[in-house]
């Protein structure tokens, strides 16, 4: 089978298609050919090494594909079923083994790109509205990144709360795309934002700021917060947020900050089953849409990197084996 494959650290370009030997199943696993894989920003810390990874490797952590075989101790699937995962490992393949312990059934008329897109950052959006700082209707709240594909999706589950949605975006096209996604005041990274959000929230401030950013942005969300709100630093697209003294956090308004990972909020089974039925179920009520803004080829997964990286790209972005 073909795969892409990390030998080395350093940009998109060490990311390289190989030849491997197909996978094989243990009792508990399935045998998953590959429909759509997701790309996520995770993968990019794991390519150049501010997440540790032992040499070589398989990147990818979500996809989505058809069964082919199950373990001898596996119950929940049969061969041909559709199934979508998220959270392991070397999934940039043509064939992959998936635990059916973190396999989720793709409910009938959700296309092979969207539900690759869907697991990993909508089972986020979902622990951040619903668990890190769960979301009140009439609250309003803060979500950096707008337009990408947490954020998108952040918005649509707030939006549905009945929370208002400020977002900051980079450009014109993606303010349109926040705004289409419920946020009722889009900034600029080089507005002033804290200013902006005291003055959208008469001085109030917002109940929470979603921050998958990090470096570029941290500062303005602490400011932007109320007093004993909630700052959810969930990412570092634009780089790690430097050392940070709590007791900034006390003249800012006694605010709660926390660091926040997925792994952490689908611990069981039936955590994981709960957030992604919901998931799931408002993806086929039309809820919640899973924007997919480009696919590439298995083999162009550079560029892919480099589209995301480059903040070339809108919600989210799949390989097609």
């Amino acid at each position: 089978m073909r795969a892409i494959q990390v030998s080395r650290r350093g940009g998109p370009e060490v990311l390289e298609i190989a030849e491997m030997p197909d996978p094989r199943p243990g009792p508990h696993d399935l045998l998953v050919r590959t429909e759509a894989i997701g790309v996520n920003f995770i993968d990019t810390y794991f390519r150049t090494g501010v997440y540790p990874q032992p040499l070589p490797y398989v990147p990818g952590e979500e996809g989505s594909g058809v069964v082919e075989a199950v373990g001898a101790d596996v119950r929940d699937f049969v061969p041909g079923d559709r199934v979508a995962w998220c959270g392991t490992t070397g999934n940039y393949a043509e064939k992959v083994v998936v635990p059916a312990a973190v396999a989720i059934a793709v409910p009938e008329g959700v296309p092979a790109p969207q539900a690759a897109s869907t697991l990993g950052q909508g089972l986020t959006a979902h622990y951040l509205v619903y668990s890190t700082y769960p979301v009140q209707s009439g609250d309003t709240v803060l979500v950096h990144a707008g337009a990408g594909g947490v954020g998108l999706m952040l918005t649509q589950l707030a939006t549905k709360i009945g929370a208002r949605v400020i977002t900051t975006v980079s450009s014109d096209t993606k303010e349109k795309l926040s705004r289409e996604a419920g946020a009722v005041e889009v900034l600029r990274y080089d507005d002033d934002i804290a200013a902006r959000v005291r003055e959208f929230t008469d001085g109030e401030g917002v109940a929470a700021a979603y921050d998958g950013v990090g470096a570029a942005t941290f500062d303005a969300s602490l400011a932007s917060v109320r007093i004993r709100g909630t700052v959810a630093l969930f990412g570092a697209a634009s780089g790690l947020v430097p050392p940070f003294d709590p007791q900034r956090l006390n003249p800012a308004g006694s605010l709660f900050l926390t660091r926040p990972t997925l792994a952490h909020y689908v611990r069981t089974r039936e955590e994981l089953a709960w957030r992604a039925g919901e998931v799931f179920g408002a993806v086929v009520d039309g809820t919640l849409n899973i924007r997919v803004s480009a696919q590439y080829p298995l083999e162009s997964a550079a560029d892919a990197h480099r589209d995301l990286e480059g903040r070339k790209t809108t919600g989210s972005i799949v390989l097609i084996p």
